[in-house]
Protein backbone atom coordinates (compact mmCIF):
# COMPACT_ATOMS: atom_id res chain seq x y z
CA UNK A 1 0.00 0.00 0.00
CA UNK A 2 1.27 3.47 -0.95
CA UNK A 3 -0.09 6.61 0.68
CA UNK A 4 0.60 10.08 -0.75
CA UNK A 5 1.08 12.72 1.90
CA UNK A 6 -0.47 16.18 1.65
CA UNK A 7 0.22 19.32 3.67
CA UNK A 8 -2.36 21.73 5.05
CA UNK A 9 -1.83 25.40 5.84
CA UNK A 10 0.91 27.90 4.89
CA UNK A 11 3.42 29.00 7.52
CA UNK A 12 7.04 30.05 8.01
CA UNK A 13 9.26 28.85 10.85
CA UNK A 14 12.41 30.79 11.78
CA UNK A 15 15.76 29.17 12.40
CA UNK A 16 15.85 26.93 15.49
CA UNK A 17 19.48 27.21 16.72
CA UNK A 18 19.15 24.45 19.33
CA UNK A 19 17.67 21.99 16.83
CA UNK A 20 20.29 22.96 14.24
CA UNK A 21 23.10 22.32 16.73
CA UNK A 22 21.69 18.89 17.52
CA UNK A 23 21.21 18.04 13.82
CA UNK A 24 24.87 18.92 13.17
CA UNK A 25 26.22 16.97 16.17
CA UNK A 26 27.41 14.02 14.03
CA UNK A 27 29.61 16.36 11.95
CA UNK A 28 33.11 17.41 12.92
CA UNK A 29 33.32 21.09 13.85
CA UNK A 30 35.06 22.07 10.58
CA UNK A 31 32.31 20.32 8.60
CA UNK A 32 29.29 22.08 10.11
CA UNK A 33 28.57 24.22 7.06
CA UNK A 34 24.86 24.97 7.66
CA UNK A 35 24.53 28.12 9.79
CA UNK A 36 20.78 28.77 9.69
CA UNK A 37 17.59 27.54 8.03
CA UNK A 38 14.09 28.98 7.76
CA UNK A 39 11.37 26.46 6.85
CA UNK A 40 8.51 27.59 4.60
CA UNK A 41 5.39 25.45 4.30
CA UNK A 42 2.36 25.60 2.05
CA UNK A 43 3.46 28.60 -0.03
CA UNK A 44 3.04 26.72 -3.33
CA UNK A 45 1.03 23.81 -4.66
CA UNK A 46 4.19 22.72 -6.52
CA UNK A 47 5.90 21.48 -3.36
CA UNK A 48 5.30 20.29 0.19
CA UNK A 49 7.90 22.35 2.05
CA UNK A 50 11.17 24.18 1.56
CA UNK A 51 13.97 25.60 3.64
CA UNK A 52 16.04 28.69 2.91
CA UNK A 53 19.53 28.19 4.27
CA UNK A 54 22.71 30.10 5.02
CA UNK A 55 26.07 28.33 4.72
CA UNK A 56 29.68 29.12 5.40
CA UNK A 57 32.67 27.01 4.47
CA UNK A 58 35.67 28.53 6.21
CA UNK A 59 37.90 25.69 5.06
CA UNK A 60 37.26 22.39 3.38
CA UNK A 61 36.95 19.52 5.81
CA UNK A 62 38.66 17.02 3.50
CA UNK A 63 41.03 18.72 1.02
CA UNK A 64 43.14 21.84 0.56
CA UNK A 65 40.96 24.70 -0.66
CA UNK A 66 39.87 24.52 -4.28
CA UNK A 67 38.36 27.99 -3.87
CA UNK A 68 35.00 26.81 -5.14
CA UNK A 69 32.03 24.70 -4.11
CA UNK A 70 32.33 21.15 -5.47
CA UNK A 71 30.43 17.84 -5.54
CA UNK A 72 31.57 16.72 -2.09
CA UNK A 73 30.52 20.00 -0.49
CA UNK A 74 27.25 19.88 -2.46
CA UNK A 75 26.48 16.51 -0.91
CA UNK A 76 27.46 17.59 2.62
CA UNK A 77 25.40 20.79 2.39
CA UNK A 78 22.43 18.91 0.94
CA UNK A 79 22.56 16.36 3.76
CA UNK A 80 22.65 19.09 6.40
CA UNK A 81 19.65 20.86 4.82
CA UNK A 82 17.68 17.63 4.59
CA UNK A 83 18.52 16.55 8.13
CA UNK A 84 17.36 19.94 9.41
CA UNK A 85 14.08 20.12 7.49
CA UNK A 86 13.22 16.53 8.48
CA UNK A 87 14.06 17.14 12.15
CA UNK A 88 12.01 20.35 12.11
CA UNK A 89 9.08 18.46 10.53
CA UNK A 90 9.24 15.95 13.39
CA UNK A 91 9.74 18.48 16.20
CA UNK A 92 6.93 20.78 15.11
CA UNK A 93 4.62 18.12 13.60
CA UNK A 94 4.71 19.89 10.24
CA UNK A 95 3.74 17.13 7.84
CA UNK A 96 2.87 13.47 7.71
CA UNK A 97 4.36 11.02 8.42
CA UNK A 98 6.83 13.04 10.52
CA UNK A 99 4.01 14.44 12.64
CA UNK A 100 3.64 10.94 14.13
CA UNK A 101 7.33 10.49 14.94
CA UNK A 102 9.00 11.35 18.23
CA UNK A 103 12.31 13.19 18.21
CA UNK A 104 13.91 9.95 19.41
CA UNK A 105 12.46 8.20 16.32
CA UNK A 106 14.25 10.81 14.22
CA UNK A 107 17.60 10.75 16.07
CA UNK A 108 17.65 6.94 15.93
CA UNK A 109 17.30 7.10 12.12
CA UNK A 110 19.26 10.23 11.16
CA UNK A 111 22.46 8.45 10.20
CA UNK A 112 21.66 4.76 9.61
CA UNK A 113 18.27 4.98 7.88
CA UNK A 114 18.19 8.20 5.83
CA UNK A 115 19.62 7.22 2.46
CA UNK A 116 20.25 9.08 -0.77
CA UNK A 117 18.76 6.75 -3.38
CA UNK A 118 19.48 9.04 -6.34
CA UNK A 119 21.40 12.31 -6.71
CA UNK A 120 21.95 14.45 -9.79
CA UNK A 121 23.75 17.79 -9.58
CA UNK A 122 24.75 20.50 -12.03
CA UNK A 123 27.20 23.37 -11.64
CA UNK A 124 26.23 26.30 -13.85
CA UNK A 125 28.64 28.86 -12.42
CA UNK A 126 31.27 28.46 -9.71
CA UNK A 127 30.16 29.20 -6.16
CA UNK A 128 32.95 30.62 -4.07
CA UNK A 129 33.44 29.00 -0.70
CA UNK A 130 32.86 31.27 2.23
CA UNK A 131 29.29 32.50 2.71
CA UNK A 132 26.56 31.34 0.31
CA UNK A 133 22.89 30.38 0.32
CA UNK A 134 20.97 27.21 -0.34
CA UNK A 135 17.42 26.01 -0.64
CA UNK A 136 15.94 22.54 -0.33
CA UNK A 137 12.47 21.85 -1.67
CA UNK A 138 10.50 18.77 -0.67
CA UNK A 139 8.33 18.13 -3.70
CA UNK A 140 6.64 14.89 -2.74
CA UNK A 141 6.47 12.60 0.30
CA UNK A 142 5.21 9.03 0.01
CA UNK A 143 4.83 6.66 2.92
CA UNK A 144 5.11 2.96 2.11
CA UNK A 145 3.68 0.36 4.45
CA UNK A 146 5.87 -2.58 5.48
CA UNK A 147 6.06 -5.41 2.96
CA UNK A 148 6.85 -9.08 3.27
CA UNK A 149 10.53 -8.41 2.57
CA UNK A 150 11.06 -4.93 4.08
CA UNK A 151 9.99 -2.54 6.80
CA UNK A 152 8.03 0.68 6.38
CA UNK A 153 9.66 3.38 4.25
CA UNK A 154 9.28 7.06 3.53
CA UNK A 155 10.32 8.23 0.05
CA UNK A 156 10.91 11.93 -0.60
CA UNK A 157 11.53 13.62 -3.93
CA UNK A 158 13.52 16.78 -3.34
CA UNK A 159 15.38 19.43 -5.27
CA UNK A 160 17.97 21.92 -4.12
CA UNK A 161 19.99 24.86 -5.27
CA UNK A 162 22.95 26.81 -4.01
CA UNK A 163 24.08 30.31 -4.97
CA UNK A 164 26.38 33.12 -3.90
CA UNK A 165 26.35 36.91 -4.22
CA UNK A 166 28.56 36.72 -7.33
CA UNK A 167 26.06 34.70 -9.37
CA UNK A 168 27.39 31.24 -8.51
CA UNK A 169 24.77 28.60 -9.25
CA UNK A 170 24.44 24.89 -8.57
CA UNK A 171 21.28 22.76 -8.62
CA UNK A 172 20.27 19.22 -7.96
CA UNK A 173 17.54 16.63 -7.64
CA UNK A 174 17.73 14.08 -4.84
CA UNK A 175 15.53 11.12 -3.94
CA UNK A 176 15.66 10.21 -0.26
CA UNK A 177 14.54 6.90 1.18
CA UNK A 178 14.06 6.55 4.92
CA UNK A 179 14.16 2.88 5.80
CA UNK A 180 13.00 1.33 9.05
CA UNK A 181 10.39 4.09 9.36
CA UNK A 182 8.19 4.00 12.46
CA UNK A 183 4.72 2.68 11.70
CA UNK A 184 2.03 5.00 13.11
CA UNK A 185 4.74 6.77 15.10
CA UNK A 186 7.20 5.31 17.61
Amino acid sequence: MTIEIALAGPRTLPNDPDLLAQVLTPYRDNCQYLKSAEVVLGDSEAHVARALCEFEIEESCYIDSTGHFNAVEFNICYNQMFYYIAAKAVKDGLLAPFDRWSMQDYWDRQLPDILIAKLASTYRRAIHTGRFQGEITVEKVVERAPGADRGAMVVLNTSCRFWDQDGGDSRGEVKIVITNAPVNGG
